[in-house]
């Protein structure tokens, strides 16, 4: 009990510090993790479970938010293939001048050089999705490639894994394909069943170690592989998103055992530091080419190219398990495991610096860089034309979709919807609503829009505050001199609108309540009261 607590404690005080630092907490979990092993402090059991358990639901977590149709998209697989080329590349001529300067051991010849390189070829899922999850942009044209990009390098090293265990897959495997689609039905019906609660969180972990995990592994495949595919095949039922929050904390919580086992396992030197920092030097020329694909060759604006680009400048923690699996399968040195998880934490510092600050420093990019032939863009990354339109509904979740519906039922008015959320936007269109696939919060979205001045009305229906805030703010710029109205959930927030000139607020919780009361009245006794005043006047 002890070493538990001495573990944890030291996790929460480092993974603290570094909140306060304004970098990912799992970086002070890895420091962490190599204080404790300086002391000589071991892994307390189950430790190295949890944190296997933790990267299994990370990955079903993902496959419950993805779309798996991005992964087709030459700006996903096309990305991601260059990235990991230029990495392992860039990585091996860095460790040949690192051997020539005494810094790396290459005893082990051009097998260290390669797996080392496709070690830190990966980007950080884990971090990527928390800035994603952050801004709320998971479901956004950017946020939606990044995520695809993350997958295609998340199944490269799965695979690497499962060829790593030297065996192929069981003649079975073929048959647990064939179930995964009447597996996924069911499963399908069961989460329409389980309600709310520790029900919901019980389910997902049941689904991703059992036909997810357990049942790949049976048949020869890695089991983080089968986690992955059964979240994909879960991402389009209803409550997909619902489930993802509900293991958001056992897996955040999982994740904490993992980067602590990783910290354990190896003892830093200062020559590994260096050789870290070295390696870090390797992110920039990704960043830069990653921007290039996307913006001249698979025709993304600069701005989303530039915002994909910051968000995958970084190395992954699949690099940690790449690295683990090498120094395990004797493919590389235990040093090496130190060094790639040094690198690792370097570069999620200086990734969630870049990223915290990212609106700046694209701002000043998007300035200087010619932007493309709009023609030559993707149609969901094209200028928005709102000529002869009367109301814009920006976010089109429940309130929004109500809210439009509600217009066009007077048949008065010419509606556009706007959402960031690409599965949304398809959805939508797939169901007739004028909608397009925009992001309100994004500075560029605004000179994205063309007007002809026909929009006389805009309603701000998305659900974060700030996010509205931000879009009244850009109207005012623009001398918008139509009429807005806009959702709020707190009474403060109400008042903050209605402050910056909002004509109408709506505060959801009051104005349910308001409406619960109403259905709850005696419909007699409102219309009796009714008659009685019309006959005595």
């Amino acid at each position: 009990m002890v070493e538990i607590v001495a573990t944890l404690g030291t996790a929460t005080v480092l993974g603290i510090v570094a909140h306060l630092l304004r970098v990912p907490p799992l970086v002070g979990f890895l420091v962490a993790g190599f204080l404790l092993g300086a002391l000589g402090v071991t892994p307390f059991p189950g430790l190295e479970q949890a944190s296997h358990l933790g990267v299994t639901l990370l990955l079903f977590t993902i496959g419950l938010k993805f779309d798996a149709r991005t992964i087709l998209r030459p700006e996903a697989f096309g990305t991601a293939a260059a990235d990991m080329a230029v990495s392992m590349v860039l990585g091996a001529v860095t460790l040949l001048l690192a051997g020539a300067l005494g810094l790396a051991d290459l005893d082990g010849g051009w097998r260290t050089l390669a797996l080392v390189g496709f070690a830190l070829s990966f980007s950080s899922t884990v971090l990527c999705v928390k800035v994603l999850e952050e801004r709320s942009d998971d479901g956004s044209l950017y946020g939606q490639t990044a995520i695809a990009i993350l997958v295609i390098q998340d199944l490269a090293a799965v695979a690497f894994i499962s060829g790593s265990e030297g065996h192929a897959p069981s003649p079975w495997a073929i048959a647990v394909v064939l179930l995964l689609i009447p597996a996924a039905w069911v499963l399908r019906q069961v989460l329409d069943l389980v309600g709310w609660g520790e029900l919901l969180i019980l389910f997902g972990v049941v689904a991703a170690i059992g036909p997810g995990y357990a049942l790949f592994e049976l048949v020869g495949i890695e089991g983080d592989l089968g986690a992955l595919v059964i979240g994909m095949l879960l991402a389009s039922h209803p409550r997909a998103l619902d489930l993802s929050k509900a293991l958001f904390g056992i897996k955040e919580l999982l994740l904490v055992g993992f980067f602590l086992t990783i910290g354990l396992e190896v003892v830093p030197r200062w020559q590994d530091l260096v050789l870290a920092v070295l390696l870090c030097a390797v992110l920039l020329p990704t960043t830069i080419i990653s921007f290039a694909l996307l913006s001249r060759l698979f025709g993304l604006r600069n701005r989303t190219s530039l915002r994909i680009g910051l968000v995958l400048g970084n190395f992954s923690e699949f690099s940690l398990i790449v690295a683990a699996v090498g120094v395990g399968g004797g493919l590389l040195g235990q040093r090496w495991l130190a060094v790639v998880a040094i690198a690792v934490a370097l570069g999620m510092v200086v990734s969630s610096v870049l990223n915290a600050r990212s609106a700046r420093i694209i701002a000043r990019l998007v300035e200087r860089l010619p932007e493309a032939d709009p023609s030559r863009l993707r149609e969901a990354d094209r200028p928005i034309d709102t000529t002869g339109v009367d109301v814009v509904v920006f976010g089109m979740g429940r309130v929004g979709r109500a809210t439009y519906e509600r217009l066009l039922e007077t048949g008065e008015r010419r509606v556009l919807g706007v959402d960031n959320d690409h599965g949304v936007v398809q959805r939508l269109h797939a169901q007739g609503y004028h909608v397009v696939e925009g992001d309100a919060t994004d500075l560029d979205f605004w000179h994205r829009i063309r007007t002809g001045g026909f929009v006389q009305t805009v309603i701000l229906a998305m659900p974060i505050h700030d996010s509205n805030v931000f879009a009244l703010q850009q109207l005012r710029e623009a001398d918008f001199a139509g009429t807005v109205a806009a959702v709020a959930q707190h009474q403060d927030q109400v008042e903050h609108l209605e402050g910056e000139g909002v004509g109408s607020v709506l505060n959801l919780y009051s104005g349910a309540g308001i409406a619960l009361a109403d259905l709850a009245l005696p419909p007699t006794e409102s219309s009796s009261g009714n008659a009685e005043a019309d006959g005595e006047s």
